[in-house]
């Protein structure tokens, strides 16, 4: 049995390193904990052109911002098109308000909740004047609802 003391001590060296290999590892995760994982994403701000493009009356919605823009003869204002439920995206009936098409939830025309699960009222976001003179929304600021935007 010559071979014996060369096995064992291959098995040893095999547990010592796998160890070794182990706590490395586990050093490295602990190393890596203090520092953030999840990167802010880009900021939500629309331009979206020249104010007087909009007639007063009208109802625009902006896709790629996931809002709605409104403007009435007291001014601008925006609502968010994502539900609160579960993020959803909402349609707009004109004089009825919006609805969820996944869950049925039910909002007035000024986004306060209706009807169905939604937990909150869609947001109204905030609106300002560049210093290019064109609107511009900022869909990660919300204002208070009513807040009206005018030029």
């Amino acid at each position: 049995m010559p071979d014996s003391p060369k096995r064992r001590d291959f098995l040893g060296l095999t547990a010592l390193w796998g160890v070794v290999i182990a706590m490395g590892t586990a050093l490295a995760g602990v190393m890596r904990l203090p520092k953030p994982a999840v990167q802010p994403g880009p900021l939500r701000v629309f331009k979206l052109g020249d104010p007087a493009q909009f007639a007063v009356g009208s109802t625009t919605r902006i896709e790629a911002g996931g809002f709605f823009l409104f403007r009435e003869e007291q001014g601008f204002h925006a609502i968010s098109s994502v539900c609160t439920h579960l993020g959803c995206v909402v349609a707009h009936n004109e004089g009825e308000g919006f609805a969820c098409p996944c869950h049925g939830s039910r909002f007035s025309t000024d986004g306060s909740v209706v009807g169905g699960p939604a937990p909150a009222a869609l947001p109204w976001l905030e609106i300002v004047l560049s210093p290019d003179g064109q609107l511009q929304v900022n869909a990660e600021s919300s204002v208070p609802k009513g807040t009206r935007f005018k030029v």
